[in-house]
C-alpha cells in the first residue's frame, strides 16, 4: 500500500461477498461514475464466512424485510450470467433449489403458521404440512412428535459460496474496481463526516463516502469513527458425514432441537454426504473467533455427537448408522441485538455505510445488499428494495427486528 494519500470516491473496507457485492453493483450502477477501492486484508479469504459457511439461501424468514431480500437474491442466483458473467463466461455456482424444512412441535406450530402467513403475503413459494403430509413426502422422517413442517417448494436451497464470492470479485475488477491488499487501521472523521482511511502500514485514502464489509471486524473498526454496533466474532462449525441409508430428496432440514443437516454433492458408493450443525451453540460453546489464534480452527467433536447426531438421528432413523468425515470452524459476524444485519448509513456519520453483523446469512443476503448500498451511495436513497428495516437507528434506540427464524 502507498504511504502517500491518494483519493477515493469510495473505499471499501472488506472484499468477501457483501463488500464485493457493493463493488460491483455501483461499477453497474448508471448513476454513479466514481473510483471505488477495495481494501482486503487476506485476499486468500481463509478465515471468511463467505468461504467457510454452509452457503445457503431461504425465504422462510419472520420479517418481510428479510423475505423480499431473499426473493431478490434466489432471482439474481438463478439469472448469474445476467449479471455476473464476464467476456461470455457464466459463473458456475451449481445452485440446488432443494427447500428447507422447518419442523415443529406443538409449541412451534403457531410461529410457523404465522410465519407462513407472512411468507406467502410476500410471493415466497412456502407450503404447511401436516403432520401426515410430511410423511408421505419424506417417508424417511420420524414424525412421531410433530405437528407440522414449514416446506420451502422452490426459491431455497444450497450453491457453492466461494465460486459466488470469486465471480463477484472477476465482475467488480472487470468494470474497473480496484482491489488492494491492505487492513484499515481506522476512519479518519471531520464534522460528522468520514474524510478518509488510515490503513495499518500508515498510508492514508481520503473519500467521499466508505463502506464498512469487515466482517468479524466491523465492530472494532465502526469504533475508530465512533459509532458502536453490537457485533462480535462468534465461532460456528459444520460436520460431514456419509448415510448408506435412503434419505432421498432430503431438503436442509432444520429439527426442532436445532440441529441442522442437508445433502452434499452426488451420492456415491460410500453413501450420500451430508453436512450438519447446530445453532445457536450453548454459552459455554458461543466463544469468540480469534484469528490468530491456532486452536481457533479447532473442531469440538463431542458437540456433533451431543447436539448434532443425536437430534438427528432421532428425526431420521437412517442417521442412527453413518460415517463421520471432516469438519471445520468459520466465523459468524453476530449482530447482539436481533440476529439481523446492520445495513446502511450510519447514525451520525451519513457517508459511512455500515453493512455488518449478518448472522450467518450474509451470502445470501450479498446480492440484495451490495445492490441497497450502491443505490444509497450514488443516489442518496434505495430505489429498488427499502432497507431501512435493518438500518443502524435501531441499533440506536436499542429496538430489536425480531426474527423467529434462526439458524
Amino acid at each position: 500500500m502507498p504511504s502517500v494519500s491518494e483519493t477515493a470516491d469510495v473505499v471499501i473496507c472488506g472484499g468477501a461477498a457483501i463488500g464485493s457485492s457493493v463493488a460491483y453493483h455501483l461499477a453497474a450502477e448508471p448513476g454513479f461514475s466514481g473510483k471505488v477501492v477495495v481494501i482486503e486484508k487476506d485476499p486468500t479469504y481463509r478465515y471468511s464466512a463467505s468461504a467457510l459457511s454452509a452457503a445457503s439461501i431461504r425465504q422462510q424468514f419472520s420479517s418481510a424485510v428479510n423475505i423480499r431480500i431473499s426473493l431478490f437474491g434466489i432471482d439474481f442466483l438463478r439469472h448469474i450470467g445476467r449479471h455476473l458473467a464476464v467476456d461470455g463466461e457464466v459463473p458456475a455456482i451449481d445452485l440446488h433449489e432443494g427447500g428447507y424444512l422447518y419442523l415443529a412441535d406443538a409449541e412451534g406450530k403457531k410461529i410457523l403458521e404465522a410465519n407462513h402467513r407472512l411468507q406467502r403475503q410476500e410471493g415466497a413459494d412456502i407450503a404447511l404440512y401436516g403432520a401426515e403430509a410430511l410423511r408421505g413426502r419424506f417417508p424417511w422422517l420420524n414424525t412421531e412428535d410433530l405437528a407440522c413442517g414449514s416446506y420451502g417448494v422452490s426459491g431455497e436451497g444450497w450453491f457453492d459460496g466461494w465460486a459466488l464470492l470469486q465471480a463477484f470479485r472477476r465482475k467488480a475488477r472487470s468494470l474497473g474496481i480496484e482491489y488492494r491488499q491492505g487492513e484499515v487501521a481506522r476512519y479518519l472523521t471531520e464534522n460528522g463526516r468520514i474524510t478518509g482511511v488510515e490503513l495499518a502500514d500508515g498510508g492514508r485514502i481520503a473519500c467521499g463516502a466508505a463502506v464498512n464489509a469487515s466482517g468479524t471486524h466491523g465492530a472494532r473498526l465502526a469504533a475508530t469513527a465512533g459509532v458502536a454496533i453490537p457485533v462480535r466474532s462468534m465461532k460456528r462449525y459444520i460436520f460431514t458425514f456419509h448415510c448408506k441409508g435412503d434419505v432421498g430428496n432430503c431438503p436442509l432440514l432444520i429439527d426442532t432441537a436445532g440441529a441442522w443437516c442437508r445433502p452434499e454433492g452426488q451420492r456415491t458408493a460410500e453413501g450420500q454426504l451430508f453436512i450438519g450443525s447446530c445453532s445457536p451453540l450453548t454459552p459455554e460453546q458461543d466463544v469468540e473467533w480469534i484469528e490468530t489464534d491456532p486452536a481457533a480452527e479447532d473442531v469440538d467433536w463431542p458437540f456433533f455427537e451431543e447436539a448434532v447426531w443425536a437430534p438427528l438421528a432421532h428425526r431420521i432413523p437412517a442417521f442412527e448408522q453413518i460415517r463421520p468425515g471432516r469438519a471445520w470452524a468459520g466465523p459468524y459476524d453476530m449482530c447482539g441485538l436481533d440476529h439481523n444485519a446492520i445495513v446502511g448509513p450510519a447514525v451520525g456519520l451519513p457517508n459511512l455505510y455500515l453493512a455488518n453483523g449478518f448472522s450467518g446469512h450474509g451470502l445470501q443476503q450479498s446480492p440484495a445488499v451490495g445492490r441497497g448500498i450502491a443505490e444509497h451511495i450514488a443516489h442518496g436513497r434505495y430505489r429498488s428494495l427499502d432497507l431501512a428495516d435493518l438500518g443502524h437507528e435501531r441499533i440506536v434506540a436499542g429496538r430489536p427486528l425480531a426474527e423467529a427464524n434462526i439458524i
